[in-house]
């Protein structure tokens, strides 16, 4: 009952999977032995002033695993504890396009194992170009499985994008995902929602060109300061403030309401280990902030799409 009522309020990702499917599918994260243009030298060696030494793979299992290691391992105790059979294969950690063409077809066609559905790759806007879109068809062609790349956009504001140390502007965003929708693949944009010099109303900017560029999927997350970090050093010193939480509420509603409704959310909120980090969601449990965002929608009469 409770998830039927949820999916009123918007169009969230398990019944995306299910209808796409037909059954319960998992998500598996890969972490490959890379890294990120911002880390290496080409645009920068602090990386993106959020992302820590360890990127956003806290789940993941140690890079030093193959691929299909990897996978078998997360789908023996996932299909064990869920009943799961079939599964998506994530590369999750850092940019998962940034290697020469020949690593990268090898890497995606390793993930082609048994019970693998998808293939859902998290790169940078600045870092995919034609040859992996034909390395992808090609693997979709021949091994049947679904494509989806994450692009990490995090904000629509291009001066924020520069102050957070990002390395690309909103334009490389827009410019790839267009490029990706004519090979034919789905996109899954990345938005934080409170990032400090963000206002109130840049988050319906965002649902604005989430819903001019026709982009399939969107994940939210709200910021969180990472140990060793560059956002570490400037928060510790008071050179910015984290929003309140029942701000970040508010700019979750604002966003989906004026979010195309065919566009499905795969997640509300983000999280991570209270052990690398400083500061994570107000000291409060993820689902306590979903199910806050969930009930202001339902008490205020909103769903997604409403406001358009």
């Amino acid at each position: 009952m409770k998830e039927e009522m949820m999916k009123t309020l918007y169009n969230i990702y398990s019944q995306y999977l299910k209808n796409e499917y037909g059954t319960k599918v998992y998500k598996l994260p890969i972490n490959l032995p890379i890294t990120c243009p911002n880390r290496d030298g080409t645009l920068g060696r602090q990386g993106c002033y959020f992302c820590s030494d360890k990127g956003a793979g806290f789940e993941s299992l140690p890079s030093t695993e193959s691929v299909a290691t990897q996978l078998r391992s997360n789908m023996d105790y996932i299909g064990k504890r869920y009943g799961a059979q079939q599964f998506i294969a994530y590369f999750q950690n850092y940019t998962n396009t940034y290697m020469s063409y020949e690593e990268f077809d090898a890497y995606m066609r390793s993930a082609c194992i048994e019970n693998i559905v998808e293939i859902d790759i998290a790169t940078r806007p600045d870092c995919i170009d034609r040859e992996h879109l034909k390395i992808l068809k090609n693997i979709q062609d021949t091994y049947n499985v679904e494509i989806v790349i994450e692009l990490g956009l995090q904000t629509t504001n291009d001066e924020t994008l520069i102050k957070i140390n990002r390395g690309h502007d909103v334009d490389s965003f827009i410019n790839a995902t267009n490029l990706i929708h004519d090979y034919g693949f789905k996109v899954c944009t990345h938005l934080i929602m409170n990032l400090p010099w963000d206002e109130d109303d840049e988050v319906l900017k965002m649902a604005a060109l989430m819903n001019q560029l026709h982009v399939e999927m969107v994940k939210l997350h709200a910021l969180y300061i990472a140990k060793d970090t560059v956002f570490e050093d400037m928060y510790t010193r008071g050179l910015f403030e984290m929003n309140t939480m029942d701000n970040y509420i508010k700019r979750v509603v604002d966003f989906l309401t004026h979010l195309d409704p065919n566009c499905t959310v795969q997640r509300l909120v983000s999280r991570a280990p209270k052990d690398d980090t400083v500061f994570c969601n107000w000291n409060t449990s993820w689902w306590i902030i979903k199910e806050s965002i969930e009930k202001k929608m339902l008490k205020e009469g909103l769903y997604q799409g409403k406001m358009i």
